[in-house]
């Protein structure tokens, strides 16, 4: 500011010394330059009264100066002139000042010499006998007369440029002196000119509004920050050249990134062909997804733009742990591809047999036979149905009543109805241990009994045993423990068995009759009963499995 104070006084100053200098020069020249015509106009009246009365005796001797003299006839031949030889001189018949004067008795004119930078002056009188005495003198123009001041006017412009220098300097420090020390902090405590009071008012207002937009912004944003930062879901925004203006910690864990990242391109954490294909839709206004895989999870990025008139402005990113729907999908879609597998088995089993029948291709010795099978199949198919819709049910999180249940005497209860199947293959069942009572869901607390003892005998040694047990666990729960002697479980399978219709022995699981839903009907009873399952197994010596239920589902 002072420095355009400065200027402005600086150049108010010049502006004001140099037109001075042109009016004065402007007036001086005008002023000398009527005064030069007049005394010119008397000296040809004059002159002209002296030839009157001598005629060319008048010009002997005669020292005019500066002063010329010019006698000529009335045909406008020079008779007679002070500078030249008449002789040599051209007709002035044609000048301004001659014809006039041969028309009014006086004439006068001036013409300019721009390579003498001079202005001559001409005044003609006219004579008794017709002839006319012209008087010209010459003077300088106005550029001719302040080249010749140049000097002077140097050291005027020099002195008037160093005073007006140092009363600029002077007067804009003791003008911005008080605004440079104003304390906006408090603009209301300043002593200042009393034209800045209105201006310090409405800064201090100015002040007050900003004080409480920065607070109530302080407050967004950490509710921002609070409702971002606690997201499961990652979060990104972006400008619109794909620059980190914010991301949250989900993000960051996803894509390993840091707090360095802000400010860099979105590509430096993921350069993947998914992730540049979402922001070039998103470049272009439009919403896209993708999935995407990283450290072994699954993640479906969202990009929505920012669009601002039509224009994108930038782009929220968002990312999804999808780890687990996917799972989900993929294992539904197998689930239903295993049903219709294991459906249309006994299926075309049934089919088979009853075609036969009806054919009456089948002797009559082997009927019995084939409707025994039929039968089998049957009963195969409605344990199958069974255990497809209790799976179901527990998927849906269908509510079932509860009521208190003796661990003890179910696990009793259901090595009696599995003792056909056991002595079959010449297995006891021996069931131990105290009485425990499960606040549950029988009918699966039943179905968690029965599966494992069930899977116990099928893949049981023969002759072998199955020890099943109730006992109180170290939570104050209740613990079920199934343990057999059979051909165990390789280590590369013991994760997967409690997936639907997983089985390790396809082959003696088709013998055994087993719908491949036993033990995953086993883990979606135990979870919805909150109960820990634990798998112990050894090939060639037996498979050991656990299921403890919580203390607050147990009584003694």
């Amino acid at each position: 500011m002072t420095k355009k104070i400065f200027r402005s006084i600086f150049l108010v100053a010049f502006i004001v010394l140099a037109a001075c200098l042109v009016l004065i020069t402007g007036a001086l020249y005008s002023y000398f330059a009527s005064e030069q015509s007049d005394q010119l106009a008397m000296q040809a009246r004059l002159a002209a009264q002296a030839v009157e009365d001598e005629g060319l005796d008048y010009f002997d001797g005669l020292a005019t100066g500066d002063l010329r003299l010019t006698w000529i006839a009335a045909d406008g031949s020079v008779l007679y002139d002070t500078d030249a030889d008449a002789d040599l001189m051209e007709n002035h018949s044609t000048r301004e000042e001659f014809t006039e004067a041969l028309s009014t008795g006086h004439g006068e004119s001036s013409r300019y010499s721009s390579t003498l930078s001079e202005e001559t002056l001409y005044q003609a009188v006219l004579l008794s006998d017709g002839t006319v005495l012209r008087a010209s003198a010459s003077h300088r123009t106005v550029f001719a007369l302040v080249f010749g001041m140049l000097l002077p006017l140097i050291l005027i412009m020099a002195a008037a440029v160093l005073l007006a220098s140092y009363l600029a300097s002077r007067l804009s420090k003791r003008i911005v002196g008080p605004l440079n020390a104003i304390d906006l902090d408090d603009p209301l405590s300043n002593d200042v000119y009393d034209e800045l009071s209105p201006m310090l008012t409405r800064v201090e207002q100015q002040k007050e509004q900003i004080a409480s937009q920065i607070e109530e912004l302080n407050r967004r944003r950490e509710e921002f920050s609070a409702v971002t930062d606690n997201m499961s879901e990652g979060l990104i925004l972006l400008d619109h050249e794909g620059m980190i203006l914010s991301i949250n910690p989900s993000a960051a864990r996803i894509f390993s990134a840091g707090s360095d990242c802000i400010g860099n391109d979105i590509l430096t954490l993921d350069r993947s062909p998914e992730l540049r294909a979402l922001m070039e839709s998103a470049d272009a206004g439009r919403h896209g997804e993708t999935v995407i895989e990283r450290d072994g999870a699954e993640y479906q990025l969202s990009a929505s733009p920012v669009l601002t008139d039509g224009v994108s402005r930038g782009t929220v990113l968002l990312a999804f742990d999808v780890t687990e729907k996917l799972r989900a999908e993929r294992l539904r879609r197998e689930f239903t591809a295993n049903v219709s597998h294991e459906l249309k088995t006994p299926l075309h089993s049934i089919m088979g047999a009853a075609e036969l029948l009806q054919d009456g291709l089948v002797k009559k010795e082997d009927q019995q036979r084939f409707l025994g099978r039929i039968r089998s199949e049957a009963e195969r198919l409605v344990a199958l149905v069974d255990d497809v819709i209790d799976l179901s049910r527990m998927d849906e999180g269908e509510s079932f009543p509860r009521e208190n249940t003796d661990m003890l005497q179910l696990a009793r209860d259901v090595a009696g109805d599995l003792a056909p199947a056991a002595e079959k293959r010449s297995i006891s069942i021996n069931v131990t241990g105290e009485g425990g009572t499960v606040r549950g869901v029988r009918r699966l607390l039943w179905e968690i009994v029965w599966n494992l003892c069930d899977n116990a005998v099928k893949y049981g040694r023969e002759g072998g045993h199955v020890d099943v047990s109730v006992a109180r666990a170290g939570n104050g729960g209740v613990a079920l423990c199934v343990a057999d002697d059979g051909i165990g479980i390789p280590a590369e399978h013991r994760l997967r068995v409690f997936e639907r219709f997983y089985r390790v022995d396809k082959s003696h699981s088709r013998a055994t009759g087993g719908t491949g839903l036993g033990l995953s009907i086993v883990k979606h009873a135990a979870q919805y009963h909150n109960a820990d399952i634990a798998l112990e197994s050894e090939e060639g010596r037996g498979t050991k499995i656990t299921v403890t239920f919580p203390a607050e589902d147990a009584q003694g």
